[in-house]
């Protein structure tokens, strides 16, 4: 009882500290793309395990953050969203309907012509306007639904490259140019996608002889790399391009105020598989970024997706999504180390669930990838067969007779855990997800919000957008009214 007791001691004391008002000079937005609440729990749990602990008691480094709410996911058209709609949600302040970026939802998915006059603005861009610092960090190609939700306006999140533009609706630009063409002043851009930005029959300086560039070369013959380059260079910006771990290391931050980093030709590589000397972790693309961004006394604004959370679940692979978890929470705690937590908002937050559940009544300890327990046996079926505690509504890993999994390795990373519907791709799911959230105004979180809420509040507590110089009151007066 006394262990216990102080347990909840130490956190009553926890929340019992005043709330933290004041400015947030800076704002980081770790965005764990798929990271529901059940995938909270299991990563958890799996990063205890990895550690040599039972699990269940670990806290991951966000779990530590003093304020907590729920956002409400579903956007203007459908029940569950998708990372585009989501993505505006959290970004811009504004719902709009599934698969559309940076637009309200006057706009028609797919439909060019509808995106005119419908182009709503990110806190990024709010950011940068107020003279702050930006960047983008992401383990996805840099030009896809969650990024891109940062900087671009498209009816299509499909159209991350010119040859993904139907003929039709080729009057808009695709998020590639976009990103390199109406977004110059982003400081930082790190991830994966470099095929995107390459016309076709281009040398990659780090091919994948997996990878096909004929699926997503530019057709404009434009080499939107070099073009980045020339801009900074015409404008006497200290910049560097890097497709490595060792160039992103060889970047002197304090030389560089422009970084453009792609390391991957598609989407880059799950943790479990990533050459470690070739191909950065999150947590060092989030520590170069924020080595560079808080070089400016203005502060700075700062997005970090873990990405690849959400394709292990799409393909029923577990043991990626959550590795991929504990990857993310390993960057939040690297974010938190370097950055002064007095004038430093940081929020956690994810853009969607997944159709992921915790099942059974496995034993304290009972490993997370493997099969469930019942006291000292293992659990089983009314057919007699074990089962993993960790399970999928739907997806690949659906079968029509069940596996017997007494002698099956579970916790291999190609393991594709069980699935109650046949699809060929796991579905999102629709319950609210978690807001965690430290530092300058975060107690504005606590609650149940929508999900357009999130990027209202990093407005506030960094005045910038509606709450820049000449619009609202921001947290400067209300500091300067508590003072």
């Amino acid at each position: 009882p006394t262990y216990w007791r102080n347990v909840a001691q130490e956190e009553l004391l926890l929340s019992l500290q005043q709330p933290t008002r004041g400015v947030a000079k800076n704002v980081i937005l770790f965005l764990g793309d798929g990271m529901g609440p059940t995938s909270v729990t299991a990563g958890r749990i799996f990063a205890g395990q990895l550690l040599g602990k039972k699990g269940e008691e670990h806290k991951l480094s966000f779990d530590r953050f003093p304020y907590t709410g729920l956002s409400r996911t579903y956007n203007v058209n459908t029940q569950v969203t998708d990372s585009a709609a989501s993505g505006t949600a959290y970004m811009t302040g504004v719902k709009t309907n599934q698969g559309v970026l940076g637009l309200s939802a006057l706009a028609e998915r797919g439909n060019c012509n509808s995106s005119k006059g419908a182009e709503v603005q990110s806190v990024l861009r709010w950011s940068a306007a107020a003279g702050k610092s930006t960047g983008v960090v992401t383990t996805t190609r840099i030009t896809h639904a969650t990024p891109a939700s940062s900087y671009a306006h498209a009816a299509e999140r499909d159209w991350e490259s010119d040859r993904l533009i139907p003929e039709s609706e080729r009057n808009c630009e695709d998020i590639a140019l976009q990103l390199i063409t109406r977004n110059q002043d982003i400081n930082v851009i790190l991830g994966g996608g470099r095929a995107y930005f390459y016309p076709e029959n281009f040398s990659d300086p780090d091919p994948d002889p997996e990878f096909d560039t004929d699926e997503v070369s530019r057709l404009d013959g434009r080499n939107l790399v070099e073009e980045w380059k020339e801009d900074k260079a015409q404008r006497n910006l200290t910049h560097q391009f890097v497709y490595n771990k060792q160039g992103l290391s060889n970047v002197n931050h304090v030389e560089t105020d422009y970084l453009l980093g792609l390391f991957n030709q598609d989407h880059m590589t799950y943790e479990l598989d990533r050459n470690q000397t070739n191909e950065p972790s999150l947590a060092e693309m989030t520590h170069k970024a924020i080595d560079i961004l808080k070089k400016n006394d203005q502060g700075f604004f700062l997005l970090v997706e873990g990405g690849k959370i959400d394709h292990g679940h799409h393909a029923n692979r577990a043991h990626n999504a959550l590795m991929e978890l504990v990857a993310m929470a390993e960057a939040v705690e690297l974010a938190l180390k370097v950055t002064d937590a007095s004038e430093t908002l940081i929020v956690v937050t994810a853009d969607h669930s997944h159709v992921f559940s915790i099942a059974g009544y496995a034993n304290r300890g009972t490993p997370i990838l493997g099969l469930n327990t019942d006291g000292s046996k293992l659990s089983k079926g009314t057919d007699k067969k074990p089962y993993t505690t960790l399970l999928y509504g739907n997806g690949p890993g659906y079968r029509a007779q069940r596996q017997n999994l007494t002698n099956v390795d579970t916790t291999d990373k190609k393991y594709r855990f069980p699935a109650a519907v046949p699809i060929s791709s796991e579905t999102h799911g629709g319950e609210d997800v978690a807001i965690y959230a430290s530092g300058p105004q975060s107690f504005l979180y606590t609650g149940v919000h929508e999900q357009n809420y999130i990027p209202i509040v990093m407005a506030y507590a960094s005045c910038v957008g509606p709450y820049g110089s000449g619009g609202k009151d921001c947290a400067r007066s209300q500091s300067r009214t508590s003072g």
